[in-house]
């Protein structure tokens, strides 16, 4: 298993060995047996770039993912299967393969939004975009709902082992 933690940001102070740990143990949760993951914290602006670049949508947004595995998969297959069954393939490989951009000042904007604290909402980002490698959607209520359920378990759970406020206190070898 290959987590990298890259802190692209100057907002706020990181904890990127806590974060590689609770990244560790949100895999650990869900099964998953391999993986190579990127999670780059970014400010607003690089966020915004990004997000116009590859997703052609204006602004800064708060977690983008990008699944290494698909396009992988995709260059393997010869036709497309349903998303269902790639789930299940999924979780069948038990393998990750992606990247997560989260972006630290929009955290700090949603955790003053939702009453929470801005380490949680980086936390749950990351819980977010894992779910979106899993092959979750949330452009459909449904399906937006049950992610949303399963976010919500997955960081209770990770809010019991790890205090997240710790997130952003950098350790003297992290920042």
């Amino acid at each position: 298993m290959n987590i990298v933690i890259a802190n692209r940001q100057r907002a706020r102070k990181i904890n990127s060995r806590l974060l590689k740990e609770i990244a560790e143990a949100l895999l650990e949760d869900l099964k998953i047996k391999e993986a190579e993951l990127g999670i780059n914290l970014v400010a607003a602006r690089e966020m915004a770039l990004i997000n116009e670049t590859f997703l052609r949508h204006e602004g800064s947004t708060d977690v983008i993912t990008f699944d290494y595995a698909e396009r992988v998969a995709r260059a393997s297959r010869p036709h497309k299967k349903s998303l269902k069954r790639e789930i299940r393939r999924r979780d069948a490989c038990a393998t990750l393969c992606g990247e997560i951009f989260v972006c630290v000042d929009e955290a700090v904007l949603q955790a003053g939004k939702f009453k929470t604290t801005w380490q949680s909402e980086i936390a749950r980002y990351v819980v977010h975009g894992v779910l979106h490698l899993l092959g979750h959607d949330d452009r459909r209520s449904t399906a937006h709902r049950k992610m949303k359920r399963e976010e919500n378990r997955l960081l209770r759970a990770l809010s019991a082992k790890f205090s997240l406020a710790q997130i952003g206190v950098a350790s003297k070898l992290c920042t």
